[in-house]
């Protein structure tokens, strides 16, 4: 399988859990920190290169945001 897919399949997972959450802010939070802490700086790489490509549009629309919203999960290439 793609490791693309694979990643954009997971932070959809997370994002599903988060978007459950009343409070907006907390719900973008709560997806970046979780791929903070728990991504290994290789799959937090995949998911950047996601980003630029056209892989972004398979991510959902909350994990899209939270991901553009705050630059703290990312790592250097």
């Amino acid at each position: 399988m793609d490791t693309h897919h694979t990643l954009t399949r997971m932070a959809n997972q997370i994002g599903g859990f988060f978007e459950a959450m009343p409070d907006r802010q907390e719900a973008l939070a709560g997806i970046t920190l979780h791929i903070k802490r728990f991504w290994e700086p290789r799959m937090r790489r995949e998911l950047q290169d996601c980003l630029q490509q056209e892989d972004a549009a398979n991510l959902s629309p909350i994990v899209r945001e939270a991901l553009q919203a705050d630059d703290s999960w990312r790592v250097p290439h």
